[in-house]
Parts: C-alpha cells; structure tokens; sequence
C-alpha cells in the first residue's frame, strides 16, 4: 500500500475516533467548567502516550520540541475556542460543519503561507465538498450565535495546526525570508511529537482555565460517570485519535489529504442519530453522498491508476 493511500485510510480512522469525542465532550461539560475538561483531558492524554513513548521524548533535540510545541500551541487556541462553541451552541449539526471549514481551509493556507503545490483534483473537489457539508450539517438552518464565531475562530486555527503537524512530522525546509536563508528540517517523531503538542495545548487551557473558570468545589460534579467521560475522551478521543493523526500525517508532505476529515460530520451525525435520537433527513443524506464524491474527486488520480492497473 503506498505511504499516500495508507495515510488516506488512517485518516478516515481519525474521523471516526473523533466523531464518537464529540458525544464523550458532550457529556463531560455537562458535569464540570469546559476548559478545565480540555486541559485535564489533554495532559492525561499525554501522560498516557508518555507511557509509551519515552524513550522517543529522551531522543528529542531542543528544536524538535520548540517545533512540537509550537504545533501545540495553535492546536490549543483550536480547541480553547472549539469547546467555547460546544459549550454556547445547542447544534452539534452546525458545530461539525463550521469545525469542517478548517479542514476545507487547509489547502488554501498551504498554498498562500507557505508556497505549497495543491493538486487540481483537490481544488475541484473543494466546492462539492462545501456543499455537502452544508446540506449535512444544516439541514435546520443557521443563526449567528457567540457558539458559531467560535467555531470559525476553532476552524482557522486547526487548518493552522494541521499544516504545521504535517510539517513538524515530515522533513521539511523552513521558507526563506529577506534576512534568513532556507534551511532543511528534520521530521520530529510523530510519537514524541504528539505528546510534546498535547502537553503545550492542555497547558494552554488550564492556564485560560485558572483566569475564566471557578475551582471551587461544587464547579466539578465528581462522580464515576464523569471519571469514566473524562477517561474515555483522554485515551480514544485523544491519545488514540492524535497520535494515529500525526503518524498518518508523517507519511506524506501532501496538505490536501486534509479533505478526508471531512468525513467526519457525517460520523457525528450518524453517531447523533444513534446517541440522541435525532433523524437523518433527505438533504442530509444527500449532503453524505457529495462528501464521498468529493474525496473521490480529491484522490481520482489514485483512483485512476488502481483502475489502469486492473484494466478497469
């Protein structure tokens, strides 16, 4: 299986893993303040991989884990502002096609910030890929709230991460400027990488957490269905799903394998439906079918050469 297409399936799997997060974050900042759910997740997740993984970290140099925190540090803002907008919205619908915008997001900012090759097929496949999300996502319509505009703000920030993950987990050159030269970069394990990236983002929210939020007792209803929430959205939702994205994303250069996240608001509206027993209408399902065709689009020269292969 070529290191692109294996990437593709992996990344199919990430949306998986994080579709079901959604319904584990759903139910945990029910019970106790939004950030602080995200920073304790996000630092159990990474005690959890640092289990595994410390003899990656012992092998990290100073510039690997500037990169790695770096990668952490927008992932962060990512997600201090996607938990804002779980917390201030009561559509989960709109929630995944805003959060989808990120993903769309990436091959522009690839192409604009840092002079990266995009494939025609993938800026073809953008348009259907919009609209199917819309028709998913929107089916009720959609209201400008303080819940939307931070998931707006969440999408531009995870394009930001995803493109600097892709190149933290690759070898890459840094661009050239007016008073520096190009220089190449080393790929940072994606082991290592993962739980560098984590530590700094879930810093990040207890920091916010600590200024925003109230500690005081009674702000965090403790109870085993909370630890159990707490956990399961640490080890799956987290550890698992982060660090099988950054291997997947280890095994190519190409941003545009971005578009395949976009399975995800499907996941969580079939998962939505099971969950909470909502319906999937007509135009929804409709909206499912221009989001597999557009990653058919995105990946047609794949395709093309299975095909050509087997004289199809």
């Amino acid at each position: 299986m070529k290191r692109e297409t294996q990437s593709d399936v992996l990344l199919i799997a990430v949306t998986l893993i994080a579709a079901i997060s959604w319904m584990f974050s759903k139910e945990a900042i029910a019970l106790m303040p939004p950030l602080l759910f995200m920073g304790l997740r996000f630092l159990l997740a990474a005690a959890f991989l640092a289990c595994l993984g410390h003899k990656a970290l012992r092998r990290l140099s100073m510039g690997h884990v500037l990169r790695s925190a770096r990668v952490g540090l927008v992932f962060g803002v990512g997600m201090l502002f996607w938990v804002l907008g779980l917390a201030h919205s009561d559509s989960m619908g709109e929630g995944a096609f805003l959060i989808s915008l990120g993903a769309l997001l990436v091959p522009f900012v690839a192409r604009v910030c840092f002079a990266e090759p995009v494939p025609r097929s993938t800026w073809v496949a953008l348009p259907f890929a919009l609209m199917g999300v819309g028709l998913l996502s929107l089916s009720h319509g959609f209201s400008i709230s303080s819940g939307q505009v931070f998931y707006v703000i969440a999408a531009l920030a995870l394009a930001g991460f995803f493109i600097l993950n892709t190149r933290a987990a690759t070898a890459t050159t840094r661009l050239a400027s007016k008073h520096r030269a190009a220089v190449p970069l080393t790929a940072v394990d994606p082991l290592a990488l993962t739980i560098v990236a984590l530590t700094s983002a879930g810093t990040v929210m207890l920091l916010v957490s600590m200024v925003t939020e109230s500690w005081q007792a009674g702000a965090v209803q403790w109870s085993p269905t909370l630890v159990g929430w707490l956990v399961a959205s640490a080890s799956v939702g987290t550890a698992a799903r982060f660090w099988l994205q950054t291997y997947a994303q280890s095994l190519t250069t190409q941003t545009s394998g971005a578009v395949m996240l976009i399975l995800e608001p499907i996941w969580v509206a079939l998962f939505a439906a099971a969950w909470f027993g909502e319906t999937l209408m007509m135009l929804q399902w409709l909206g499912c079918s221009m989001i597999f065709f557009a990653l058919l689009v995105n990946r047609w020269q794949l395709l093309r050469s299975i095909l050509t292969k087997r004289g199809l």
